[in-house]
Parts: structure tokens; C-alpha cells; sequence
């Protein structure tokens, strides 16, 4: 089986508190091959000097990124996220996210990759869940990228807290509908394992039929999925919440799904048991590297409230943790 380690450059520090060539030097160093580029990132080089975000500083932002990841034998896996899209109810807003998706092409041709991850949209108000819509708006944007010279291939990711989209089934379903060859999807095993088996503000952690649960809805995963439509895979476990994310506790937002105040606070790399890790991933991630077959990028992805941290070593510890999960996962699963 070939698969190939990649990171999030959101994984290894802020964009606002840790250097961009910093957080690619410790990858690279540590030995990952890939990343997903995020766009906080390339928004925070592009205004780096006093300068205004535009197209223009972006792209040159892009052109900048590319040069340094060369230099470093990191190849770009995709740009990530393009935030908010499907279902919109404000056929304007929508038209104005097509604009801004012309951009993306041309950020993404300068990064010298060909994939943009769409996470599922959860805004709470604005938009709707008919997937006749949103599967009419992932048509739009497929039928756009497929023009595009290379053609621009979307990854979609549904969200364990997303308003409509939230399982991979759902995901599944809009794949299926859009049925384009550049239109795909990105598995985590967070947003899995997250949203089937585990619950944050429960004080076991964990839904009322969790092991039974997750254990059904990756034997349908196997039988269902098409290989051909993942473009990549993401890696990573989070924190069991102690005390449970309830409305009193410090990462409760109000308004915000308790999965996604844990996703941006808690989530960790596997096997750190010791640091609260307690979601199946290497389960769920055996069903996708094995049982699913995939062959690719695996992405070791992480939010986490220690990327804000000012500490210098943080990049570096980053770094490492990531690449020791992965060397770890890889030898369980003989990858």
C-alpha cells in the first residue's frame, strides 16, 4: 500500500502567532512529504508588510508559499477551506461566492495543486438542507472546475457539527448526485468518529450505542464508498471533555454546537492517550487504509487551543507529534 504523510500548516501554530517558513521547515524536517495549505495562512502573508488583501497579494501570497515548499520537497495537496458555500438560501451571496472561487483557481494554480476542500456548511441560519439545492450548487462548482486548465478537482467533508451535512452518508449521497469526475470527498476520522460514536457533552464521551453505531456505519462505508472518489483522508482523535462541553464549561460558545467548540479546542494527534485521546481512530482509519483500500495522502490534521500558544517550540512540537503518529499508525497497519 502506498500512502504518503501530509499536515495542515494550520496544524503546526496559528498564522497570526507562528511563522509560515517556519511551520514548513518543521515539517519538512520531521518528514512529512505534503500539506494541505490553509487559507488563514495565505490570507495572513499576503497582508504581511501593511499590505491589503486582494486577488493579487493572494496569488503572490500563493506564488510565495509554492516557492517555499519546493525548496523543501513538500508537495501541496490542496487548499483548505472554502467556508459556507453549498445550500445558501441568498442567491447574491452565492453568486458572490462564485466570484470569490475564481480566485481560488487562480491561488491554487500558483500553489501547483489541483484540489480545494469544501467542508459542509454550518451556518445556523441562511441556508437550507435540500440536497436538491445543494447537490445543484456542487454541480455549479464542478462544472466550473472542470474547465479549468488543469481541471480543479473539490474535496467535500462533511462536519460533525455541520447544519445539514454531518454524516459521511450524507456526504455520500451529494458525491453520488453531483456525479462529476472532479467532484469527491475528504475522510476524517474525527468528523466520523466524532459525530457516530462519541458526543462531548455527555459524561461518558460518547453516544448511547456508540461501539454499535460506528461499527455499522463503516461496514456500510466499505460497501458503499467508491475509491475513486476520495481524494485524501485526514487523521486525527481529540480529547474526552472533563468536565462534559456543557453550557458551563470554558469552551462553550453560545450558539455553537458543542462538536465544533471541541473540534477548534481539543483535538489531538493519535495515540496520546496520555494528553485525554480516546476516539477509535485507528479503528476508523484501519477501515479506510485497509478495508477501503485507499492509497494517497493521509492527512495528520489538527485544531487545537495550543496552536495559539506563543511558545517557539510549538511548530517543532507540532511537527513531531504528528510525524510520530503517523510512524505509528503506519506500523500497526503495515502501510
Amino acid at each position: 500500500m502506498r500512502c504518503r504523510p501530509a499536515i495542515t500548516s494550520m496544524s503546526l501554530g496559528r498564522a497570526w502567532v507562528h511563522d509560515l517558513e517556519e511551520k514548513l521547515r518543521e515539517a519538512a524536517q520531521a518528514g512529512f512529504q505534503g500539506l494541505e495549505v490553509f487559507y488563514e495562512d495565505l490570507e495572513y502573508l499576503a497582508k504581511k508588510d501593511g499590505q491589503e488583501v486582494t486577488p493579487e497579494t493572494l496569488i503572490r501570497a500563493a506564488e510565495q508559499i509554492r516557492t517555499l515548499c519546493d525548496g523543501l520537497n513538500l508537495t501541496i495537496i490542496g487548499l483548505q477551506p472554502f467556508l459556507f458555500y453549498e445550500g445558501l438560501i441568498d442567491r447574491e451571496e452565492h453568486a458572490a461566492k462564485i466570484e470569490k472561487l475564481k480566485t481560488w483557481f487562480k491561488i491554487v494554480t500558483a500553489l501547483g495543486t489541483d484540489v480545494i476542500q469544501i467542508p459542509s456548511n454550518f451556518q445556523r441560519g441562511g441556508i437550507s438542507g435540500d440536497m436538491d439545492l445543494i447537490v445543484q450548487d456542487m454541480r455549479e462548482v464542478a462544472d466550473l472546475g472542470l474547465k479549468e486548465d488543469p481541471p480543479v478537482r473539490f474535496a467535500y467533508e462533511n462536519l460533525a457539527w455541520g447544519t445539514y451535512v454531518d454524516t459521511w452518508e450524507k456526504l455520500w449521497e451529494i458525491v453520488s448526485r453531483v456525479d462529476r469526475p472532479n467532484f469527491g470527498c475528504c475522510l476524517d476520522t474525527f468528523n466520523i468518529a466524532g459525530r457516530v460514536w462519541a458526543d462531548p457533552a455527555k459524561p461518558s464521551g460518547k453516544t448511547a450505542n456508540a461501539d454499535e453505531d460506528l461499527k455499522a456505519s463503516l461496514e456500510r462505508l466499505v460497501k458503499t464508498v467508491d475509491l475513486k472518489k476520495v481524494f485524501y483522508v485526514q487523521v486525527v482523535d481529540a480529547e474526552k471533555m472533563d468536565p462534559p462541553l456543557t453550557q458551563d464549561h470554558p469552551f462553550h460558545v453560545d450558539g455553537q454546537p458543542s462538536r465544533m467548540s471541541w473540534s477548534r479546542n481539543a483535538r489531538l494527534y493519535l495515540y496520546e492517550e496520555e494528553k485525554g485521546g480516546y476516539l477509535p481512530v485507528v479503528e476508523v482509519a484501519r477501515v479506510f487504509l485497509k478495508e477501503l483500500g485507499f492509497e494517497g495522502w493521509v492527512s495528520m490534521e489538527l485544531f487545537s487551543r495550543t496552536m495559539s500558544d506563543p511558545d517557539p517550540s510549538i511548530p517543532h512540537t507540532h511537527a513531531q507529534r504528528g510525524i510520530k503518529a503517523w510512524k505509528k499508525l503506519a506500523q500497526e497497519l503495515s502501510l
